[in-house]
């Protein structure tokens, strides 16, 4: 059938017992990892259940990858701008190494995601703070009370143009941090045309325009189509960004770090307190074609306030603006090597 692989919904159950304990080793799973005919297919796991078992960088099998529901976490905390939320950002970015870096095990272990098909869609986390689910007739119970989502000055739709505009920029966030991050991205169909389920996290349950794919949207949200389009290109361009190994920092790798870390204005990352950062990623890779940035520069701002970076040197020569999420490019002084990053955007530079 051209199958590539499965997704285990509750994988975590496999792991119980007839008693619903939790067992040390559970049988099945080596099974499905070892079976003849399933043995050269895709396997992911939802590693935890609906009785409270979480797994997530502990689900007992090498060759099974994971939903990293813990990159989904950290990174809508991060662009909402909640505190405390630098470290966890460049832990995510970098591939979990806190969840897989461990034997028998790589970036490619993580699913990350922002969005699924349970819980918002990209739209409704930018433009809800509370789930409406009272179509479902559970009186709003169901569904996840904790999304990590903000609404931005009003709950759901507006003609506010503001409100609209930074909303539309923290999509684009989104999805920019996703397709840059080491492990394997999944992005939810739909979110890159702003497809919405009016706020319901828990549609799986309406057959009507609740869930239903509007597709009338993809005209009416055709640039941030097109910047979903433009963010897949550049990862497919930037072997850096793919790479089955862990990104390393000067601390760990100190003859050749792959990703360092800068502050703005010429200073350390303020890791415990700041709310924006950026990094350079470098890595000893081949070009293919002559088309790869195997050397990229990212700013990722979750402040109030604009932000302003000095440029570090560029191995490759000047630095140039691949991808950035205000509706304008970024003032770029090339003369001074600086660059100013509006609240609540995000900017690559390659060289």
């Amino acid at each position: 059938m051209h199958i590539d692989g499965f997704r285990f919904d509750q994988a975590s159950i496999f792991t119980r017992g007839q008693n619903g304990e939790v067992l040390e080793g559970a049988s099945i799973i080596d099974h499905i990892a070892e079976d003849p005919v399933l043995c050269n297919t895709k396997l992911i796991a939802e590693a935890w259940d609906a009785t409270g078992i979480y797994q997530v960088g502990a689900f007992p099998h090498p060759r099974w990858s994971e939903w990293n529901g813990r990159y989904r976490d950290d990174i809508r905390k991060f662009w909402r701008g909640d505190p405390h939320m630098l470290r966890p950002l460049a832990t995510r970015l970098v591939g979990s190494p806190d969840l897989y870096d461990k034997a028998q095990q790589t970036p490619l272990k993580s699913i990350n995601f922002v969005t699924c098909h349970d819980g918002f869609t990209l739209y409704d986390l930018v433009s809800y703070k509370d789930k409406h689910n009272m179509a479902n007739r559970e009186n709003n119970h169901d569904g996840a009370s904790q999304n990590h989502s903000f609404n931005y000055g009003h709950e759901g739709p507006t003609l506010d143009h503001h409100i609209q505009t930074l909303r539309k920029r923290q999509q684009k966030n989104f999805i920019a941090t996703l397709l840059l991050s080491r492990g394997v991205p999944m992005l939810l169909g739909g979110d890159e045309f702003s497809r919405t389920q009016q706020g319901n996290n828990n549609a799986y349950c309406q057959d009507n325009e609740i869930s239903w794919v509007d597709w009338s949207l993809l005209k009416e949200h055709k640039d941030l189509y097109a910047f979903t389009r433009q963010a897949i290109k550049l990862r497919k361009r930037s072997p850096a960004l793919h790479q089955g190994h862990f990104l390393e920092s000067a601390a760990k790798n100190d003859l050749w770090p792959s990703i360092q870390w800068f502050g703005p204005n010429n200073q350390d990352p303020d890791w415990d307190h700041g709310k924006t950062i950026a990094c350079l990623i470098n890595e000893p890779l081949k070009a293919q074609n002559g088309t790869d940035h195997n050397e990229l520069y990212i700013i990722f701002n979750a402040d109030f306030s604009t932000a302003e970076y000095d440029l570090p040197q560029s191995k490759g020569g000047e630095w140039n603006i691949i991808l950035n999420t205000q509706e304008k490019k970024p003032v770029y002084k090339r003369t001074q090597k600086k660059i100013e990053a509006e609240p609540f955007s995000l900017h690559v530079l390659g060289s």
